[in-house]
């Protein structure tokens, strides 16, 4: 019986996770709490109710088949009490708009496999393969290493977006069935880091020097929030991390966008406690100027 963990979505025909057409994997589960997610619906490792209001048409159906109490509807409104929720998906059964859902799903590999085999075609023609999203893929450790070497196996290439935030004995078991990391660096000072991830960044540093020491192709990723880490002393903590690795694949600046914001309410979660702004049209061309004028060549927008 192969390995089991909890899917959030399986993406094929990625172009977005690393080289070619990829399938990309989200699994749930993530250690760190950082203040602009865009998947707050994978940080729970667990299944959990999804409430998509626009859809719902108040008909009450969810709040006769829930045996929890989780759903008060009343007077035009639906309330969800997603405390009190486990996931048993009786109420998803019972709304004909689709306003409910269950994010996370198990699935083992060979049910995951079977779907990226289907794209072996894709992958030989454009240099693609699989890639583990997430969440934090390497929160589900043994499920993520087993999915990279029966892919590896297969001779596809494999990839691992991750927050680096993992034990260093855990992190560098899965480097062999690694052929590229898309590896996050989300604020220069420890201090910061705590500030806008809830974790240190020490340990993050530490594997991203072991993977590098270690041979891996690595492609920095740097997500960049207006009024956060948009600062010079930032900028220049990239540019020193491009001088220390002279080996880096690449320097992806990813922009802010707040889709993840929007779907915090939809999982029972509050909104975040900062107003953060969406960049504007020009701004990422001028962190690319910023970069480029403190000698950091291979930098490019993610």
């Amino acid at each position: 019986m192969s390995e089991q963990g909890i899917v959030t979505d399986i993406q094929r025909g990625s172009l977005r996770d690393g080289p070619g057409i990829r399938t990309t994997i989200f699994l749930k589960g993530c250690p760190l709490r950082c203040l602009w997610c865009h998947n707050p619906e994978a940080i729970s490792p667990r299944p959990q109710l999804f409430f998509t209001e626009d859809r719902c048409v108040r008909c009450g159906a969810c709040a006769w088949a829930c045996p929890k109490d989780v759903h008060q509807v009343r007077s035009g409104s639906h309330e969800i009490d997603f405390g009190k929720c486990d996931s048993c998906a009786l109420c998803v059964d019972e709304c004909n708009s689709n306003g409910l859902r269950i994010v996370g799903k198990a699935m083992d590999v060979d049910a995951i496999m079977a779907e990226v085999m289907a794209d072996m075609d894709f992958y030989l023609n454009s240099g693609g393969g699989v890639t583990l999203s997430g969440g934090e893929p390497l929160f589900q450790h043994s499920f993520s290493l087993e999915i990279l070497r029966r892919s590896q196996q297969a001779h596809i290439h494999t990839c691992v977006e991750t927050s680096g935030f993992v034990a260093p004995a855990k992190f560098e078991a899965v480097l062999p069935a690694v052929d590229l990391l898309l590896f996050d660096y989300k604020a220069t000072t420890d201090e910061d880091h705590r500030s806008f991830t809830g974790v240190s960044n020490q340990q993050i540093l530490v594997n991203l020097d072991a993977a590098y020491q270690l041979g891996k192709a690595i492609i920095l990723r740097c997500p960049i929030i207006p009024g956060l880490n948009d600062t010079t002393d930032h900028f220049r903590g990239i540019r020193a991390l491009d001088q220390k690795y002279p080996r880096l694949r690449g320097i992806e600046l990813m922009p802010y966008h707040d889709f993840g914001n929007s779907k915090r309410p939809s999982i029972g979660l509050a909104e975040t406690p900062l107003d953060l702004r969406v960049p504007g049209e020009t701004e990422p061309n001028r962190w690319l100027e910023a970069l480029a004028e403190l000698g950091c060549a291979k930098v490019r927008i993610g």
